[in-house]
């Protein structure tokens, strides 16, 4: 195996170079400074530091589904907000993720799918009566 070594010039530099990237992200990316719980909405809703705020269901968070509004209400703020933390629930959202639309682990986010998918509602109805007349999904090209 290979031993790595760097002389201390080197190190300095990359420890610069770490800070310089860690007080930029802090400036530039989504951080939250507040966060609560609202039980008559059934939403968690964080504050951001750049004045944006940012509102989603509660039970699309993973871990979060089921909740008591006691236990949704009992909402942390980590680290440098960077994530939500639930004690009691055991659980912990990432803020980057939340922003982009990622509520848990990739099989979380499949469930959400697969909950969305099997809804039904007229528009999904006539839509596929629609497309079973016209024989029905297309196959796919080569």
């Amino acid at each position: 195996m290979e031993t790595w070594t760097i002389n201390n010039h080197d190190l300095d530099t990359q420890i610069k170079q770490a800070r310089k990237a860690g007080a930029a992200s802090l400036k530039n990316e989504p951080r939250a400074k507040a966060v609560r719980y609202s039980a008559a909405r059934r939403q968690v809703v964080v504050e951001f530091t750049n004045g944006c705020t940012f509102i989603f269901p509660a039970d699309m968070g993973q871990g979060l589904a089921g909740a008591t509004d006691k236990e949704l209400a009992d909402v942390k703020v980590l680290g440098k907000g960077y994530g939500l933390h639930w004690e009691k629930l055991d659980a912990d959202l990432s803020i980057p993720a939340l922003v982009v639309g990622i509520f848990g682990s990739k099989a979380w986010m499949q469930e959400l799918a697969r909950r969305g998918g099997a809804s039904t509602s007229p528009a999904k109805a006539a839509a596929a009566r629609t497309n079973g007349a016209k024989g029905g999904r297309p196959r796919k090209s080569a």
